[in-house]
């Protein structure tokens, strides 16, 4: 048998989460017909990582829990860049901010100047690391993609305004939480909203994160509870 050969890239999405004391609601929109991966599939808010990524300064990081459990069996250094990344698709896909207002300094990369045009500079603590999975071997497109939750409350701006979203997302809405299994959902989705459900009356990151790991020998269910990060001089 042949081993996959397809290129597994790191992503980030994002579960915004609305009224979850009272009527919980998701932020979800559909993938294009013609889309590579995941076609017609209702989907959260996320993308790749990119080169880029890495370099854009925060102006408040992600919750330490979270970047210990970020830390563990993944790349030296990549936490910083996987939180830019769910800030930049968040923005890119829904055009809904999550930052604190503040002016940027120096050159704006590319990518970043309709954000910055906003008056905000991207800010994480709000956002909870929450699940992780690996794309089974065979697809078209393979992804290490971490999933973050951020209440609804976090976002700067109006919660219905998406006229600043890019077209790779049609039918943005806010679908209740209740509700949301009608849709046409991956399987992977339906996962992570049974996490999701079981935390909606916990503001606080959790103890532990699951990671849905595919690889060439096996689908295994296995659980991320953080190492701590070396202390730098």
């Amino acid at each position: 048998m042949t081993a996959d050969k397809t290129a597994i890239r790191n992503a980030a999405t994002v579960i915004v989460l609305r009224d979850r004391m009272s009527d919980p609601a998701i932020l979800m929109g559909q993938r294009g017909a013609k889309a590579a991966f995941m076609p017609n599939k209702f989907v959260f808010p996320g993308g790749a990582v990119d080169a880029g990524d890495a370099d854009i300064p925060l102006a408040s990081p992600l919750p330490q829990v979270c970047l210990d459990r970020l830390y563990e069996n993944a790349p030296k250094g990549l936490q910083n860049a996987l939180a830019v990344a769910a800030i930049r698709e968040l923005w890119e896909e829904t055009g809904l901010i999550l930052g604190t207002p503040g002016s940027w300094t120096g050159d704006i990369p590319t990518d970043w100047q309709s954000f910055a045009a906003t008056g905000h500079r991207p800010a994480a603590h709000a956002l909870q690391f929450v699940f992780r999975a690996l794309t089974p071997p065979g697809r078209p497109r393979r992804f290490d993609a971490r999933f973050f939750l951020v209440d609804a409350d976090e976002i700067q701006g109006d919660l219905d305004d998406f006229t600043h979203a890019s077209d790779e997302l049609s039918h943005l809405q806010w679908i209740k939480l209740s509700e949301a299994r009608r849709f046409d959902l991956p399987f992977i989705t339906e996962v992570v909203l049974a996490e999701v459900e079981g935390r909606v009356t916990d503001p606080t990151p959790p103890a532990s994160v699951p990671y849905f790991h595919n690889n060439d020998e096996a689908s295994l269910f296995l659980r991320l509870r953080g190492y701590p990060m070396p202390e730098v001089d």
